[in-house]
């Protein structure tokens, strides 16, 4: 499968895109054309006017989201509230608690709300054309202007947005009603999680306990089983405990699950990154970057090691000159020379700035006749290639990355459950509409339809309900 515009897809040029007249920063039609992050027009369907020049406008960059409070500062990181083993006390039969049934995990406990929410990420992609890139390896101009990006474009949207009139008391009713007795009502379960944000579902959870003096997700534990189960209790994680989780049982016992660590590592911001790094250390007492020396090695270790860092330029300002060099750099890295100079690239695709990394892609293309992810293709291998290539595609176009990992957790015999669980449940409340959207244009098919005949049960209901059908 090509990632979106790269080597020819032949996918239908997305509404409005490229823009008509000025020079276009993408190659002649026929030849590499990718639907840019800022590609998706408004939700009214009308495509985005042409920024200066002709180019298409980018859209903005990573604004912080509200941040989790670092363990140690005012308002440091609470525990998860209680289930025992998971919000109990030590020991307890609860989720992950031995006898639990649960995932393994230590206790998390604590009093609820801990986690601010996530916000929208806009994505920076677009900006105006670069002009004027030598069409070889020489040397570039000694004066090129850096370019201010205009302010996001594209408003991401989840597809479940906190319920209004929200009463967390009725809820936790519901949810007691539809586990009382014999038999269990799912679909009043799956009527409630559905359409309620996480910050809501931790209310809920608080709730039930006040209420009832039990703990929701034990009880739903005991009621649940499998693909629904799992699912059930990832939409009650808060995001940040769920990606630091996630990524523990990733490099947990034998084996190692890199893509997991790629898809996590390679897509989330700064602050995102660095509050997932101490939630991993408070909650599982384990230094991630120890864990990661340990499970991998080479330069897809080293690769890691940088994005655990969380310190990514995160300016929404281009500057030409630099993608220009950064271009030439990582083609005399690769292309241009006997053998790969491998921190070359960790260098350049670790430190800049998403809309930055979209200029130099511009640029290496102008320079090398060859568009970057192929090179890269060409010149690594294994799971490194995997994570140099997971920062362009999120450079280029984030929801298109997604979309492609979760087509690759349903094609084919049986389905990666735990992908598409970790996918719809986090991207839920940030760019759902616009993954769907993205993977329409990809595969000719919508996500739903997808998930419809590759699921099954109560399991497939709720799928279907987080993502708006």
């Amino acid at each position: 499968m090509s990632y979106p515009g790269y080597p020819p897809s032949g996918y239908p040029a997305y509404p409005g895109y490229p823009p008509q007249g000025g020079e276009s920063a993408y190659p002649p039609g026929g030849q590499y054309q990718y639907p840019a992050a800022g590609g998706f027009p408004p939700m009214g369907g009308a495509a985005y006017p042409p920024g200066p020049g002709g180019a298409y406008p980018a859209a903005g960059g990573f604004p912080a989201p509200a941040g989790y409070p670092v363990p140690g500062q005012p308002g440091g990181m609470p525990s998860y509230p209680g289930v025992p083993g998971f919000g109990g006390p030590p020991g307890g039969a609860g989720f992950g608690a031995p006898g639990g049934g649960g995932y393994g995990m230590p206790g998390f406990g604590g009093t609820p709300g801990g986690y601010p929410q996530p916000v929208s990420q806009s994505y920076g992609g677009g900006g105006p054309a670069p002009g004027g890139y030598p069409t070889g390896p020489t040397p570039v101009p000694a004066q090129t202007p850096s370019v201010p990006l205009p302010s996001a474009l594209t408003a991401t949207q989840g597809t479940i947005r906190p319920a209004s009139n929200f009463d967390a008391l009725r809820d936790a009713e519901i949810l007691r009603k539809a586990m009382k007795g014999f038999g269990t009502d799912e679909q009043a379960i799956i009527d409630v999680v559905a359409n309620r944000s996480n910050d809501q579902r931790q209310k809920i959870k608080a709730a039930f306990k006040t209420a009832y003096g039990k703990d929701l997700i034990k009880d739903m534990k005991s009621e649940l089983s499998g693909n629904m189960e799992e699912l059930i209790i990832a939409l009650f994680m808060p995001p940040t405990y769920y990606d630091a989780w996630s990524l523990y049982h990733a490099m947990k016992g034998a084996g190692t699950q890199e893509k997991v660590l790629i898809e996590i590592l390679c897509s989330r911001n700064n602050t995102e990154i660095k509050n997932i790094v101490a939630c991993y250390k408070a909650e599982f007492g384990r230094d991630i970057e120890r864990d990661i020396r340990h499970d991998t090695s080479g330069h897809f270790e080293r690769l890691l090691i940088s994005m655990c860092q969380g310190n990514r330029n995160e300016s929404q300002t281009v500057d030409l000159q630099m993608a220009q060099l950064d271009a030439q750099r990582l083609y005399q890295a690769g292309e241009g020379k006997l053998g790969t100079d491998e921190s070359s690239f960790n260098l350049v695709l670790a430190s800049r700035s998403f809309p930055q990394l979209k200029a130099t892609v511009e640029a290496y293309f102008k320079i090398a006749n060859r568009d970057l992810l192929g090179s890269i293709g060409r010149e690594f291998s294994g799971y490194i290639e995997d994570g140099l290539k997971a920062i362009v595609q999120c450079a280029l176009n984030r929801p298109a990355f997604f979309a492609e990992r979760l087509c690759h957790a349903m094609k084919g015999a049986g389905t990666d459950d735990s992908t598409l669980v970790r996918i719809i449940t986090t991207r839920s409340e940030i760019d759902l509409v616009q993954i769907k959207q993205t993977f329409t244009l990809m595969y000719q098919k919508t996500l739903p339809s997808m998930i419809a005949s590759d699921t099954s049960g109560d399991y497939r209901r709720l799928l279907l309900a987080i993502t708006g059908q």
